[in-house]
């Protein structure tokens, strides 16, 4: 017989390798509003949205000073942040605009809308917001049909 995970299973967090620890909690609590929950001297940080005790790990534990990886390699896609309904979500858009972040990406996937850009390590980061389950496409069969629809961005940050 074949695993199955528990359907209530969940992601609970991101630990990511960052290459300034101080720059990157600023970061992270400028852009997504994250707050510091704990740290470890100069080489790791725990931040959390809400009082839960990390959505987020840092670490420089092999990356201190260390470079972005180059194209082409394997690893981390994205982290992606998941937003109550779609009005936190423009919020947060709003937000990442004011503080002169780079969107390339931003998308209507059916189930889910999501903004992508890149934290300063390059890593990619996601914001996005689900839609209702009974509201996601699906195929005759009732598969889902998830789709790569453009997304209006200033609408998502206009219902902010």
């Amino acid at each position: 017989m074949n695993y199955k995970a528990s359907p209530e299973m969940r992601v609970g967090h991101v630990h990511l390798k960052v290459s300034d620890l101080d720059a990157s909690i600023a970061w992270y609590r400028d852009v997504l509003g994250l707050d510091m929950t704990q740290r470890y001297g100069d080489q790791a940080a725990f931040l959390s949205a809400g009082g839960y005790h990390h959505h987020l790990g840092l670490n420089t534990w092999q990356s201190k000073a260390g470079r972005k990886p180059p194209e082409g390699t394997t690893g981390l896609y994205h982290a992606a942040f998941l937003y109550p309904d779609r009005k936190a979500l423009g919020a947060a858009v709003a937000n990442v605009r004011t503080k002169g972040v780079h969107i390339y990406g931003a998308a209507d996937h059916g189930v889910s809308q999501a903004v992508y850009f890149d934290d300063p390590d390059g890593n990619g980061i996601e914001l996005y917001w689900d839609r209702p389950s009974e509201d996601w496409p699906r195929d005759t069969d009732g598969n889902l049909a998830m789709i790569n629809a453009p997304l209006d961005m200033d609408a998502l940050v206009a219902e902010a």
